[in-house]
């Protein structure tokens, strides 16, 4: 059976697994009510082993939705302060169910990128680190709709709940807990850095490393419109923008996207909230931007929309963050990252910035050294209970 039939089967049982345990969650659940832990064998993940958590959390409109995710925990006994927490947030991965990779990591796309995020979480769990991994809204266990890929609000609820989820289902964790996310997935630490002072206070958060955010996109977007020709090697580029449009339609009905959207974009749209990015850049192979748009997205209210859903604070974070950037990174290109950096500075953020000079999310030695150094300077204190 091919890869995208296992996913179709999957994401059918899926929504049937969502329904039963819609059904049965409590009526009003508390964000971070763990709903059901998995244990997993230990060959999972490239050997990590863990366990699946299943979690309520709330979308960007405040209501309560279901997600799922996992949890990695260091060999032997707990500290007796419990284990630290680091919450990693996974990169670009799509719409649909099953995509995330976290609960089901055999059922979601770019396997090389599994392992090399599997490798980076292992680095942590080996330094005395418990990790969640959140699938993120509508890429897990259930299906809630197409992910609101790269909504900062939905992002930051997501990474945020799966810790208080965890924090329940194993008491051998501490409140005190750090973000490390790259790509898609350092927007979303950075999203959950923003939020987590007024939306989980009774958390100690120590600090986030972001590599290779994607930041700023929305500065770019409006850009777009009718005439933009087929270029080789952009479908990536324009999946990615399908993806962030295929949410936004889905989370916010006054930026009207359907209205911007030519006959061919509409169809690209409907399919991409059900599918893996694989897929989805399948799908636009070959297709020009120009292709799927009617009239420029600088017209009328997308723009406004655009900025309210997946813009990043530039100010008022209250832990140190750590930006690990490609200058040659082509998929958030670096203009992009030093955009960041200065509004960083401008808002006076406590930001330590490390340059590194290879394809997107890579990590030279030299980065690798600093997230080190971040991630156990950072939780130096003991862990508070």
């Amino acid at each position: 059976m091919s890869t995208t039939m296992n996913r179709a089967a999957f994401a059918a049982t899926l929504t049937a697994a969502a329904l039963v345990t819609a059904t049965f969650a409590p009526a009003s659940a508390e964000p971070g009510t763990a709903l059901a832990t998995e244990p997993r064998p230990a060959d999972w993940h490239h050997g990590l082993g863990g366990s699946v958590i299943e979690y309520t959390t709330t979308d960007s409109a405040g209501a309560e939705r279901p997600a799922s995710g996992a949890l990695f925990l260091p060999s032997g006994d707990a500290p007796a302060t419990g284990w630290p927490i680091i919450a990693y947030d996974h990169g670009t991965l799509g719409s649909g169910p099953g995509c995330g990779g976290q609960a089901d990591p055999d059922l979601a796309p770019l396997p090389a990128n599994r392992a090399a995020e599997d490798e980076l979480i292992g680095r942590l769990v080996d330094q005395g680190f418990a990790v969640v991994a959140p699938d993120y809204l509508g890429l897990g266990r259930f299906d809630t709709g197409p992910h609101p890929y790269l909504e900062v609000r939905s992002e930051a609820t997501a990474t945020i709940d799966l810790v208080r989820a965890a924090r329940a289902a194993n008491a051998d964790l501490s409140r005190t807990w750090s973000a490390v996310g790259a790509s898609q997935g350092g927007h979303a630490a950075l999203s959950t850095a923003a939020l987590q002072a007024s939306y989980a206070p009774e958390l100690d958060f120590r600090g986030t490393a972001a590599v290779d955010p994607a930041s700023d996109v929305e500065k770019v977007l409006p850009l777009l419109g009718p005439g933009i020709p087929a270029i080789e090697g952009t479908a990536g580029l324009t999946g990615f923008t399908v993806s962030i449009l295929a949410g936004l339609r889905d989370t916010h009905p006054e930026a009207e996207v359907d209205s911007y959207l030519t006959p061919k974009g509409r169809e690209i749209l409907d399919a991409a909230g059900g599918q893996c990015i694989d897929e989805i850049v399948g799908e636009v192979k070959g297709l020009g931007l120009g292709e799927l748009f009617a009239r420029p997205l600088s017209d009328g209210p997308l723009q406004a929309a655009l900025t309210e859903y997946m813009t990043l604070p530039t100010s008022g974070y209250d832990a140190p963050i750590l930006l690990l950037v490609n200058a040659t990174d082509t998929v958030v290109p670096s203009p992009l990252h030093a955009a960041l950096v200065a509004q960083f500075a401008l808002g006076g953020v406590d930001v330590e910035t490390v340059v590194g000079f290879g394809q997107h999310t890579t990590l030279s030695p030299q980065m690798w050294t600093a997230l080190d150094n971040f991630v156990l300077r950072i939780n130096s204190a003991p862990p508070l209970r």
